[in-house]
């Protein structure tokens, strides 16, 4: 490697194995070209990612229990707390709706391509967001972008509209990636590096060590957190593998009820978490900028009963409206006492998922750069869904919540409130262009969501 030149694209390699490197003080400045943001200086690379989940959420469980003034997120109801700490770190938009397009199966489509979904043509109405960013960055990092998915469970899970919010062409869905040696291999195993059995660090070892008398002690200290967490990545990697088929053979079932699928973790907890820590060192290694997640396809009939008190899958308990467990979306066998039981049950679920997601803000928010901020402050996380009320199926008050602070570029800590319907579409284009893509329309808005600076 010339030191003496450490580029932003600089990578550790061996056989089998390439290492992108996270950004170091030693690195250059981002240039002047790419730092000019809303005519301010930003030396930090922002990141985009987008979390889906399905299924919606029992109305009155989003939005805050109290603010201040201009909106500053004093209390978050019971159901968000888990996010607690991260209340001066997000930002939650009211009255988010999607003119085009929402429900099962034209909202995960649309989600993010701001479109209308044509089941007969199979078309978005547009290129997704992410993959307008992904095409701006495509040859500033190893991969344009990562599509990542929970595996599916249920009836849906082949459906194609469930299971697509990323799309490269109106007519063209991104594949996911649903097992997490894949997405680590797509980071630091390139085809074209031979078949090797040894570990990814073990494999750039000799180039790793060559580093330490380069760096700063900053830098070095960055990176043996760094290289450590991708071993991390490997022993859990591995260790799910090997649990996951222990279970197959023994014919045990999963936390959701479901037969374990070889290489996807047994818990789903651990499964998810495995996931987003995933996403995290795509980040920080710049190995991408833009990445979604999909928590499950959008008609998910998991089973949550790992959960204290609760039981029934996703899908049914999001129709919590009829307790019988006689409808055509329950599983035959599950019934709830009644239907504040069941609410509750359904509530349990939304809270449950609030903890993963505050999970992802702390590996975000653990991880310093350079120019002092951490990861979470120069990226965007939008989390959400294309369903309100679940059992209503409608598209009011889409539960929408933004979390960091893309590089400056926004004003968190507050309760964007509008007395009118807004268009999620607007806050696809705000990000867009804090990403530095010049654009001025995206999808069905015409102007980016106003407030995000404050």
């Amino acid at each position: 490697m010339p030191f003496a030149d450490l580029s932003r694209r600089a990578v550790l390699r061996g056989l089998g194995a390439t290492v992108a490197l996270p950004l170091l003080d030693v690195m250059p400045a981002v240039s002047a070209s790419a730092v000019q943001v809303f005519g301010r200086a930003n030396r930090s690379r922002s990141r985009l990612a987008y979390l889906y989940f399905p299924n919606g959420i029992p109305r009155g469980t989003w939005y805050p229990a109290e603010t201040g003034y201009g909106g500053k997120l004093l209390k978050l109801n019971e159901w968000m707390r888990p996010l607690d700490p991260f209340k001066d770190d997000i930002l939650i938009p009211s009255n988010i709706w999607t003119p085009e397009g929402n429900g099962h199966v034209g909202g995960p489509p649309t989600w993010l391509t701001g479109g209308d979904y044509d089941r007969r043509a199979v078309n978005a109405g547009g290129v997704s967001a992410d993959q307008v960013a992904a095409r701006y960055f495509r040859d500033q990092t190893l991969l344009p972008s990562l599509e990542l998915s929970l595996k599916g469970e249920g009836f849906f899970s082949n459906s194609l509209p469930r299971n697509a919010i990323s799309w490269s062409a109106p007519d063209r869905p991104m594949s996911r990636e649903v097992e997490p040696r894949a997405v680590f291999n797509r980071m630091f195993r390139p085809p074209s590096g031979g078949a090797t059995n040894r570990s990814v660090m073990d494999a750039v070892l000799a180039d790793a060590r060559s580093l330490e008398n380069y760096v700063s002690v900053a830098d070095r200290s960055r990176l043996d957190e760094y290289f450590e967490s991708i071993r991390a990545l490997e022993r859990r990697i591995e260790f799910s593998e090997r649990r996951s088929s222990e279970m197959r053979d023994d014919r045990a079932l999963s936390d959701t009820l479901t037969t374990p699928t070889p290489g996807i973790p047994d818990e789903h907890e651990s499964y998810m978490r495995l996931m987003m820590d995933l996403m995290v060192a795509a980040f920080q290694s710049d190995a991408t900028r833009v990445a979604t997640l999909m928590l499950d396809h959008g008609q998910s009939n998991r089973y949550f009963n790992f959960i204290p008190d609760v039981k029934g899958t996703w899908h049914a308990l999001s129709h919590y409206k009829n307790a019988s467990g006689q409808t055509e979306d329950d599983d035959g066998v599950t019934a709830w006492e009644s239907v504040e039981e069941k609410r509750a049950m359904y509530a349990e679920v939304i809270r449950w998922h609030h903890r993963q997601v505050a999970y992802l803000l702390g590996r975000l928010q653990s991880v310093v750069e350079p120019n002092g901020g951490t990861l979470l402050d120069n990226s965007m996380v939008v989390y959400g869904a294309t369903l309100g009320d679940g059992n209503e199926h409608d598209a009011k008050h889409l539960p929408t919540l933004l979390a960091g602070g893309g590089g400056g570029t926004i004003r968190t800590g507050r309760f964007l409130e509008h007395g009118e319907a807004t268009d999620l579409a607007s806050i696809h284009l705000g990000l867009l262009q804090r990403m530095g893509v010049e654009i001025e329309v995206f999808g069905s808005a015409h102007a980016p969501l106003e407030g995000l600076s404050g």
